[in-house]
């Protein structure tokens, strides 16, 4: 193992672009690119995280950030390609692993309306619960329609009828 960039505050989420820009997130509201010649640069800056970023691309190359503060009231940011942010949904309690699906909506591991589970968010911001279930922190989708479950003790196979965003254009 060694070092692939250093100096980042206390990171936690990370994502790669298309591009393989590798991205840092920082629990004080950094959001760093780390260019594939390993120079480090300030992408974008957001609202601290308790304890940490989650970082996922969508579909139309934009970085999706979600970080868990004490409100039940927490954003998912989109961040531009340029590091432009903007508030994509509000609302949601303890938001925390993220992934897209290969129609375009965001899954987030959060709360929404007092319910913990994955929370489904459309590409127009519509929310809706689509999995419950307590302790959920993470997800990521698997080959075929099935997807991968972190909870707070434990890493769950769900088999479910809802493809992932591929990762790699097709060639």
């Amino acid at each position: 193992m060694s070092s692939y960039a250093e100096g980042m505050g206390v990171a936690t989420g990370i994502a790669f672009d298309r591009a393989e820009n590798l991205y840092v997130g920082d629990r004080s509201g950094t959001i760093f690119k780390i260019a594939r010649d390993r120079q480090i640069f300030v992408f974008a800056t957001i609202e601290p995280s308790v304890s940490a970023y989650h970082l996922a691309f969508g579909p139309k190359g934009d970085l999706f950030v979600s970080g868990p503060t004490q409100s039940s009231f927490d954003a998912v940011y989109k961040v531009d390609p340029h590091g432009a942010v903007s508030v994509f949904y509000r609302g949601l309690g303890r938001p925390q692993g993220l992934a897209f699906d290969r129609d375009g909506h965001l899954y987030v591991a959060a709360s929404l309306g007092g319910k913990r589970g994955m929370v489904k968010i459309t590409p127009e911001g519509a929310a809706s619960l689509a999995i419950a279930g307590p302790g959920l922190v993470g997800l990521a989708f698997a080959p075929g329609r099935s997807a991968v479950l972190a909870s707070t003790n434990a890493v769950h196979h769900l088999g479910w009828d809802v493809a992932g965003q591929p990762l790699l254009d097709p060639a």
